[in-house]
């Protein structure tokens, strides 16, 4: 007999919904991005005999009625309040709910309580298993995922999914192509070891490559947002081998963006950055605040990182690739000149596209770990953990005049752009906020 699955994406508040000022400053257009992988990587290795059904949340209020025998949730931190709301909403409807993810993985004794089992880690380790447990009547409280997944044995992750559930005017920009799992740098503010493993394992390119085209075929664009794929071995080893692809085959790149930083573009060989222009890629996402130049170019002591943080987007600008920069403020490093100096630094490297968010402590990483243990974190309140609000305080700087600063950064970068940005096309306009 055919069972019913529901999967489920918790929304979040963007920063414009923490901050509706910002719709008056910022005179671009607001990204909606696609849910993570997690549901569509699970969905295609679902067996045949479940009838498959996904709300986006962001898009259409989840908590309606539903047949389905399983709930299965997969959010993030900011996205973790509405997922535990909508997960007693579920079971008090008397359905059977399980949840993954980065949170979950993070936090599984947080969301233990609001479901019936949990799932920490790579879900595909745990899935198969879960579903046989759920049909023998004997389903655990929490599954874990105790060894890496080998990636050379996963399908394409079923996006037909997400493309079936988009409804006029409220559809993603653009949708992750994931490359790569885990990551061997560890960084502070990163979940990534923890959640995906602390090696760096990449998809083969058969599978990437049926990525794209199942995007291409429904018209979809697709973004690259981890900057492991620049990492010297099996990371750039893949993104080389998708480049090629896309020169060969003569036909300009359906890619929004590829994730990137200082560090990491100026390690990158300048042919790979001409391989890049020339299949298509038009621009960076430049990701600052984690790396070590990004975290000292603008506190007024450290020079030689402003210099190598302004050689980075020279760079980047001379390969033809326009850097999309993420500025990070707030964290232990900055001080009241940080907000000057990083809006002089836009002025003096050309950046005219740019988006802010203020330094936040993910559970599950180093930072959050430290900052806990020093009692420096303001709030459990999961809705805030969005980039848009203090969640800890910070050495140099209150609460208070981390979100000033944070404002005043969004208000006074497009200030004096509007005129420069309404000569871009609508997707150009595209920011996340």
């Amino acid at each position: 007999m055919t069972k019913k699955l529901l999967f489920v994406y918790p929304r979040f508040e963007r920063h414009a919904d923490s901050h509706p000022e910002l719709r008056q400053h910022v005179p671009m257009n607001e990204y909606l991005g696609s849910p993570s992988l997690g549901i569509a990587a699970i969905a295609a290795i679902t067996p045949a005999g479940w009838e498959l059904e996904f709300r986006d949340d962001r898009v259409l209020d989840a908590a309606r009625p539903t047949d389905a025998d399983l709930v299965a949730l997969s959010f993030f931190t900011p996205a973790a309040t509405r997922g535990l709301e909508l997960a007693d909403h579920f079971r008090a409807e008397g359905h059977t709910v399980v949840a993954g993810g980065i949170f979950p993985t993070a936090m599984p004794d947080v969301v233990q309580p609001h479901v019936d089992s949990v799932v920490v880690g790579e879900g595909e380790a745990s899935w198969p298993r879960l579903l046989a447990d759920l049909a023998a009547g004997r389903l655990a409280p929490r599954y874990t995922c105790t060894e890496n997944v080998d990636l050379a044995t996963l399908p394409p992750p079923r996006t037909s999914l997400y493309f079936e559930s988009e409804a006029p005017g409220s559809h993603p920009d653009d949708y992750p192509l994931q490359l790569s799992r885990g990551c061997a740098l560890g960084c502070h503010a990163c979940i990534l070891p923890r959640s995906m493993g602390g090696a760096l394992r990449p998809f083969p390119i058969a599978h990437v490559v049926a990525q794209l085209e199942a995007m291409e075929a429904a018209g979809k664009r697709a973004s690259l947002t981890e900057d492991t794929s620049w990492l010297p071995g099996g990371g750039r080893r893949v993104l080389e081998e998708l480049l090629d692809f896309l020169v060969e085959r003569g036909a300009g790149a359906t890619v929004s963006y590829i994730g990137t930083s200082f560090p990491m573009i100026r390690a990158t060989p300048t042919r790979l950055l001409d391989k890049a222009k020339a299949a298509g890629i038009d621009m960076f996402y430049l990701v600052t605040g984690f790396d070590p130049i990004s975290m000292r170019a603008w506190t007024g002591e450290h020079p030689a990182a402003l210099t190598r943080a302004e050689e980075a987007v020279a760079k980047a600008h001379d390969a033809g690739i326009e850097p999309y920069a993420s500025f990070l403020f707030g964290g232990d490093q900055d001080d009241e000149g940080t907000v000057d100096r990083i809006l002089d630094f836009c002025d003096r490297t050309g950046i005219r596209k740019a988006e802010f968010a203020i330094a936040t402590p993910y559970p599950g990483t180093p930072q959050w770990a430290q900052l806990e243990a020093e009692g420096r974190l303001l709030t459990r309140e999961w809705r805030r953990y969005n980039d848009a609000n203090p969640t800890f305080r910070p050495l140099r700087l209150t609460p208070e005049q981390v979100e000033e600063g944070y404002l005043r950064l969004w208000r006074e970068f497009y200030a004096p752009r509007r005129e420069a940005v309404s000569g871009m096309s609508e997707y150009d306009r595209i920011i996340q906020f």
